[in-house]
């Protein structure tokens, strides 16, 4: 074996990698080229926990438009509103999406961003322990299709970004009016259940599908610490 190799397997003992850089098929990278091809001007980032997915928009992407953040939880939404203090166009609502106009409890979990409406399934939690559920806590959740008109979107190239942990279905289906104005999604997609009434992959695709979407892009996800198996990834859509 040559000292590059047992570099490498030292470092990935250290949760560190290196290797050369190569944009096409760095998931980073690709979603950045989709991005400034669909000239998008607002990223809808829906589930945001405590803004990691807007934040890394900013610092690795180098997305300089709009980004409204949604997050129900309010630990994680006061970290939110923290990371997006004096960025003028990050913009923080505290409410969950999904298809109705409802307050109802959601599962917290110990790791925070597996909180989920939907009960969570033995295989999520054999994989991920730190995922489980350790209280709830009520919330509000509204439809996108409610709020669009007051979020001041007109003739903009809009990317919806959904990570609400099963719920994804829920928020397409409130959103029914608003996709019109959608020209690029990107959700969660599990490969087996996890959640209870989740959709899964199959499914959802064929969802986006049937409202015009294409997918043009899979972005690897949570997968089994001991197995290897990938349990989710998160498919990119666009429509022309």
């Amino acid at each position: 074996m040559s000292i590059k190799h047992e570099l490498r397997r030292l470092l990935w003992k250290m949760g560190y990698d290196f290797s050369r850089f190569i944009p096409e098929s760095n998931p980073f990278a690709r979603r950045k080229k989709l991005i400034n091809a669909y000239a998008i001007d607002v990223v809808l980032d829906v589930g945001a926990n405590s803004g990691q997915y807007s934040k890394q928009l900013r610092n690795d992407l180098g997305f300089s438009g709009r980004i409204i953040s949604f997050e129900p939880l309010s630990s994680a939404f006061e970290k939110l509103k923290n990371n997006a203090r004096g960025d003028p166009k990050w913009q923080v609502i505290n409410c969950a999406l999904g298809d109705t106009e409802i307050k109802k409890e959601i599962n917290v979990a110990k790791n925070s961003y597996s909180s989920s409406l939907l009960k969570m399934l033995p295989r999520h939690i054999e994989s991920a322990p730190e995922s489980q559920y350790i209280y709830r806590e009520l919330i509000d959740i509204k439809t996108l299709d409610s709020l669009i008109d007051g979020l001041y979107l007109e003739n903009e190239n809009i990317y919806l970004k959904i990570d609400t942990q099963g719920f994804e279905s829920k928020v397409i289906k409130g959103a029914e009016k608003s996709l019109a104005q959608i020209c690029t999604v990107q959700l969660e997609m599990s490969l087996v259940p996890l959640y209870e009434e989740e959709l899964l992959f199959d499914e959802m695709y064929n969802v986006l599908v049937q409202k015009g979407y294409t997918l043009v892009a899979i972005e690897p996800g949570f997968s089994d610490f001991e197995t290897g198996q990938v349990l989710q990834v998160d498919g990119i859509f666009h429509r022309q």
